[in-house]
């Protein structure tokens, strides 16, 4: 991969540092353009904070990386291999946290883009957690239950001496739900021969999981986005909404937005989009996923819907919430978003919008959610989880909900606070949400010492 003068920071120490990074990984497209727009958006703030500037080198290297083999067998007794990764990103807050990806599309690339951007989400939380990511290159829609649970428990020997609670925390991300994290956890329960609820989080109810976990990372990034029509003098109640996605980010995000008074006018899988202007029914749309449906089984059970092979985003809508996966909103819809009047676009997913697509939503005049803030729900309420855990309490949904709606609400404020002081503009949240990470992470590193 290639890159001009235009991809480097006019600082001269962090396009050191930028030269550095490449040098060392340049086949890593993902956390390359993640790294580019941390350096873009922390120039003004080493400006006032010089002290912070020996920190970004450090900051952009992995505390650890941790790839091992995952051998299990299938049912047809064959022994198969994967490949599984924790990348303990950074713990200067705290132990490493973050989820487990299960996707045949995992690789070094992936997780570190995923651990760097969680380093600063979880700050923005202003829970006390460091960052990481971690996986496997596996297809879990491919494999039986049965040979899911040895998957698991065959990654979670391996994993089982890397992680704990004053260590490194995992949870569940994409194709890793509760029900993984507790085959997860059972294992890792079994080899070090002891109950240790608290390193990981997002597991079933029963094993003192959190209530709202599952629904954490959907209701965030709608509270979230409702602190961004605010400021427009708009809210949910009448909006016309696009969510991508039909897991379980994208299903919670719909039923936020319909308690709010939204109506979902457009939902999306891998296998296409649906198009209902009087309203998805959520409830049905969830019943035909849960029976392993596509949207377009769902539409064939409704009137009004219709399907296409695109984009949902690409029919009038007056919020889009992209929770499916990376760079589904490229050039082309971000257009179209702003063609068609979209007043506010947040990530309920890890990097859906293309970097070219940020720049025209925002020349557009459409506000923009980045994910570092808008989906920093869901690693919100697994931290609640480890504090239930620590204290051996239960809290109630109510309480666990008003909870992270303060997180969310006080992550917004973090951001627009920042992107106010060091880049002049309180709409610039993708800036500040990097500025407001940066500062709270650099500033526990410098306390630490050179480390």
């Amino acid at each position: 991969m290639t890159h001009d003068r235009t991809d480097e920071p006019e600082n001269v120490v962090l396009r050191e540092v930028w030269r550095d990074v490449l040098r060392r990984d340049p086949h890593q497209a993902f956390f390359h353009a993640d790294v580019r727009a941390m350096l873009r958006s922390i120039g003004p703030v080493l400006t006032e904070h010089p002290e912070y500037t020996d920190v970004v080198g450090r900051l952009c290297e992995p505390e650890r990386i941790i790839a091992f083999r995952v051998p299990w067998t299938d049912d047809a007794g064959h022994v198969r291999v994967n490949r599984g990764f924790r990348v303990q990103f950074n713990s200067a807050l705290g132990p490493y946290k973050g989820g487990l990806r299960f996707a045949p599309t995992v690789d070094l690339d992936v997780l570190k883009f995923l651990g760097f951007e969680q380093v600063f989400k979880n700050a923005l939380t202003g829970q006390d957690i460091g960052g990481g990511k971690g996986g496997a290159d596996v297809d879990p829609k491919t494999l039986s239950p049965a040979e899911l649970m040895r998957f698991c428990q065959s990654f979670a020997t391996e994993l089982a001496s890397h992680v704990g609670a004053a260590v490194d925390v995992p949870a569940g991300d994409m194709g890793v739900g509760s029900r993984e994290v507790g085959w997860i956890y059972g294992q890792y329960q079994r080899l070090i021969g002891y109950h240790e609820p608290g390193a990981f989080t997002g597991k079933p109810a029963v094993l003192g999981g959190s209530a709202l976990r599952p629904e954490a990372t959907g209701y965030g990034t709608v509270y979230f986005t409702q602190r961004m029509l605010a400021e427009q003098s708009r809210d949910l109640d009448g909006a016309r909404v696009i969510v991508s996605g039909s897991g379980n980010v994208a299903l919670h995000a719909m039923d936020k937005v319909i308690a709010s008074g939204g109506t979902v006018v457009g939902c999306s899988d891998s296998r296409g989009s649906v198009a209902e202007p009087d309203g998805v029914d959520v409830d049905l749309l969830r019943e035909v996923k849960g029976q392993g449906g596509s949207v377009a089984d769902y539409a064939g059970k409704r009137s009004n819907a219709q399907t296409s092979e695109g984009s949902a985003f690409t029919q009038e809508c007056d919020v889009a919430l992209p929770c499916a996966t990376q760079n589904e909103i490229g050039p082309e819809v971000a257009r179209a978003l702003v063609g068609n009047g979209c007043w506010a676009v947040a990530e309920g997913a890890n990097g859906p919008v293309t970097p070219e697509a940020r720049e025209i939503l925002r020349e557009g005049g459409v506000a923009f959610g980045p994910g570092k803030a808008a989906n920093a729900g869901g690693v919100g309420v697994s931290a609640l989880e480890m504090q239930q855990a620590a204290g051996r309490e239960r809290w109630s949904a109510e309480e666990v909900d008003e909870r992270l709606a303060t997180i969310m609400s006080e992550a917004y404020d973090r951001a627009r606070d920042a992107a106010e002081r060091y880049h002049g503009d309180p709409t610039d949240l993708e800036n500040g949400a990097n500025a407001a990470g940066f500062l709270r992470v650099a500033e526990a590193m410098t306390a630490l010492g050179v480390v």
